[in-house]
């Protein structure tokens, strides 16, 4: 797909002002991922934008894991995200950053707020710093611990770092105001007590800073000139900068926020990604329904896809909620252009034609592009057996219907008019075989003295590959599966959201690696499986998008 020109947005005019103006010389933006699970297209959104606009204007983007909290994180979550930024088609600037680099320096700001009187050690328990925080509507109180000399707060915070206090039984809080109205300055935590092990520090540490107070820091000390996050963090944007205004450091970045992305008919939370996964309602983390880059790589989305819609969608401060058929429409237009055509058969129907002739009927060549020459052409192989679709042929057909009837005609795709002459019933009287007339002399030109509408495509039966076809469909039926308050979003899951059919397919695909996108004509895009397909062996394809928007919501 043609990488098309940037939308215009705010965050752009922002920029723009900020280089003309000499404030900034170049970006710096960051990417900065908690490794605590795998990534989803409302994360797809954020990277374009920060390596997107890195790349527009000449700067450069960070990758910087928030690994703060080692409880839930893993380099199995680490991994797979640095795998997908790639995929995606990004390059972060220099080694991988970790919030964990900055451990020590995080350490000592903490101690130069202590002895400058900007921050204390205090002893409430959580229910009780809940109690003292006060609501939106009432202000909070002061900790009784809040007043502690500056030399006992120091030797306090450096016995929490040296172990000799229970989890959770101490932390250390930024002095702001308790009675601020926005609750994240009400004298926010700032470091706790957690002895488990981290996965790149072991157990160096066993106090841990918190997001609010690590990001910042992390962002000022990488020289991060536009901070870009989600509207959920506009009320923490005075505590970054209360942060980064009361400790000597050379930097203050600028956080800007902006509207993340909801989609449509599924879900990202990643607690419910999670219920999906571990309840066995999905394969795991990279089934092909799923948000997930990973699912949506193994379902055969592209990365150009992808990045046409983070552009289309664009970057906004409103509510951004999308249809799943803008995504799909990306990737339709993506594959359509790209993706070499094959014939395929979901739903065979056995055709025998009775007059084939060796040396007389023919095979004809193939454009596997009709408008990329370049991708060059195969020989669709014809026999005396082929495969058509079921659906192709009625016996009483509705009005309008251009395809197979008995004493009809329908022209084979690339090849031959066809004639039905008998429908061949098995013992319960199901249609199992239909014989079939050539005329030979519509190869490549049109009967004489009558129009044939209809054109079919099929599989010669004799050179088909058998292959396991995976049809996907919208994970869920409602289109905002968790905005119902007395109903649990799994309610909503749509019981036919994966098919699994053997169909045939052309013989062109035998040696076809993982990850091969193809159309396979009249049915849509078609993927062969990252994981399960083998060249030669085993031909797995899951379907990508059907060939236009199908998706009808189901009655009852």
């Amino acid at each position: 797909m043609r990488e098309n020109a940037p939308v215009p947005h705010f965050i752009r005019t922002i920029i723009e002002q900020d280089l003309a103006s000499g404030k900034h010389r170049t970006v710096v933006t960051r990417f900065p991922p908690e490794p605590n699970g795998y990534l989803h297209i409302g994360h797809a959104k954020s990277i374009c934008l920060n390596f997107g606009l890195a790349e527009d204007y000449g700067g450069r983007c960070n990758l910087r894991f928030d690994d703060t909290n080692p409880e839930k994180e893993s380099m199995e979550y680490a991994n797979a995200i640095m795998e997908d930024v790639r995929w995606l088609g990004y390059q972060w600037d220099g080694p991988v950053r970790w919030a964990s680099d900055y451990f020590p320096q995080l350490y000592e700001y903490a101690e130069e707020l202590i002895r400058k009187g900007l921050a204390y050690v205090d002893d409430l328990t959580p229910d009780e710093m809940r109690e003292y925080r006060g609501t939106l509507t009432e202000p909070g109180r002061d900790s009784p611990w809040r007043n502690r000399s500056v030399e006992e707060n120091l030797d306090l915070f450096r016995r929490m770092r040296a172990g000799e206090f229970p989890d959770g039984s101490k932390t250390l809080r930024a002095k702001i105001d308790m009675k601020s109205p926005n609750i994240n300055l009400r004298d926010p935590v700032l470091y706790r007590i957690k002895r488990v092990p981290h996965l790149r520090t072991g157990t160096q540490w066993v106090i841990y800073p918190m997001y609010d107070y690590t990001h910042c820091i992390s962002d000022a000390l990488e020289g991060i000139t536009h901070s870009l996050c989600t509207l959920e963090f506009e009320d923490h944007r005075p505590l970054y900068d209360w942060v980064l205004d009361h400790i000597t450091i050379g930097c203050h970045p600028q956080q800007i926020e902006f509207a993340r992305l909801e989609m449509r008919h599924t879900v990202t939370s990643k607690r419910k990604l999670n219920l999906l996964v571990s309840e066995g309602h999905v394969s795991g983390w990279d089934d092909p329904r799923l948000p997930t880059l990973q699912g949506m790589r193994r379902r055969g989305y592209t990365p150009e896809g992808i990045r046409e819609f983070a552009r289309r969608i664009g970057v906004s401060k409103a509510a951004n909620i999308v249809d799943l058929e803008v995504l799909e429409g990306c990737i339709r237009e993506d594959l359509e252009a790209r993706a070499p055509r094959v014939m395929a058969v979901l739903k065979p129907l056995k055709v025998v034609l009775t007059n084939y002739t060796d040396g007389v009927t023919l095979s004809r060549e193939a454009p596997l592009h009709p408008q990329r020459p370049e991708l060059g052409s195969r020989l669709v192989p014809l026999g005396r057996e082929i495969w058509i679709e079921r659906d192709d042929f009625a016996e009483t057909p509705p009005p309008g219907w251009q395809r197979l009837t008995p004493g009809g005609e329908v022209r084979l795709r690339y090849s031959y008019v066809i004639r039905c002459n008998e429908v061949v019933r098995d013992a319960r009287g199901e249609v199992v075989e239909l014989r079939c007339s050539i005329d030979h002399d519509t190869l490549g030109q049109n009967p004489v003295g009558r129009k044939v509408k209809g054109v079919i495509h099929w599989v010669a039966c004799a050179h088909a590959l058998p292959a396991e076809v995976r049809l996907y469909d919208r994970l869920f039926t409602d289109p905002d599966p968790d905005g119902h308050k007395d109903r649990d979003f799994r309610e909503f899951l749509n019981p036919h959201s994966l098919q699994v059919v053997q169909g045939w397919v052309e013989p062109l695909v035998r040696d076809a690696a993982p990850e091969t996108r193809y159309q396979f004509e009249r049915l849509g895009y078609f993927c062969t499986d990252r994981y399960d397909h083998r060249p030669g062996e085993r031909i797995v394809f899951n379907r990508t998008v059907t060939l236009k928007e199908t998706w009808a919501k189901p009655q009852g």
